[in-house]
């Protein structure tokens, strides 16, 4: 039985350099931020820290008073059911603009109504300092 130890060509000279690259301490190196990656991300996505009030709501005790503005389909305008005019109508917001609480105030135009007559009640209120505002009896203009 015969062992050949040395190199093929028998004149011990170093063996050739292998000129490749090594990848796979790239590849696992590739691999570990790919799964750092994977992991990460859901925890970065799925975690919101919120914190939410323990316990009931406090009850509000004073109910706002609700002011009712209807428009018809002429352009009149009513103030809790009665017409005003222009005039009056600023008269009736100023002197709901100073209650204490502020009531809130239910703008109910009619389909056929102008716009340019809801448009001037709308830009009054916010010009006269009425914050609580509402558009109500929007279904009307569902098709």
């Amino acid at each position: 039985m015969a062992m050949n130890v040395g190199s093929p060509g028998g004149n011990g000279s170093e063996p050739d350099v292998m000129m490749d690259i090594n990848t796979t301490p790239l590849i696992d190196v590739m691999l570990v931020l790919l799964v750092m990656l994977i992991i990460t991300i859901p925890i970065q996505l799925h975690s919101v820290t919120l914190e939410m009030p323990v316990g009931a709501p406090p009850a509000n005790q004073i109910k706002p008073e609700k002011i009712q503005i209807d428009i018809d389909d002429k352009g009149t305008v009513y103030w809790q059911g009665l017409p005003v005019t222009a005039a009056e109508l600023e008269e009736k917001m100023r002197a709901t603009a100073q209650m204490n609480p502020q009531p809130e105030v239910h703008v109910r135009p009619n389909k056929d109504a102008r716009y340019a007559v809801f448009a001037n009640v709308l830009a009054s209120t916010r010009r006269i300092g009425l914050n609580k505002i509402a558009v109500i009896g929007a279904e009307q203009f569902v098709q």
